[in-house]
């Protein structure tokens, strides 16, 4: 496998994890340390351990609103190096009716590790800072 494709299989392997809403089930997606960047500021996530109470609330949050599913639409892959890509597209969550839930702009920065690829760096954004697949 490629590195393009072992990092979209890394994408959609995360959201089927994020999915279950189990936070512990995506602790191993995420590099140490790492850094998560979202309207609240700069979160620095050192350890597994810090990762849970970040994921933890939205992810109650989320089952409490009747959350399904989430898919993640690539719309831009860029390998920067043999150990470090950029990814950025569109969290697509639905409820459990099938309906459309909310959309969450998201960029991630990967580093390849022994181990595989793993999330270095992770920023959420307005949907309407994604370019349009072509």
């Amino acid at each position: 496998m490629n590195n393009e494709d072992a990092v979209n299989q890394v994408l959609s392997d995360y959201y089927k994890a994020f999915s279950t809403l189990t936070v512990h089930s995506i602790l191993h997606y995420f590099h140490q340390p790492a850094l998560l960047i979202g309207p609240s500021g700069v979160i620095a996530l050192p350890t597994p351990e810090a990762v849970v109470p970040i994921f933890g609330p939205v992810m109650e949050s989320l089952r409490q609103r009747e959350y399904r599913r989430s898919e993640f639409s690539l719309q831009q892959l860029r390998l920067l190096s043999a150990t470090s890509a950029l990814a950025t597209g569109v969290a697509i969550r639905y409820k459990t009716d099938g309906q459309e839930m909310e959309r969450v702009g998201l960029t991630y920065l990967l580093h390849k590790e022994d181990s595989g690829w793993k999330f270095a760096v992770m920023v959420l954004h307005d949907t309407d800072k994604v370019a349009p697949s072509s």
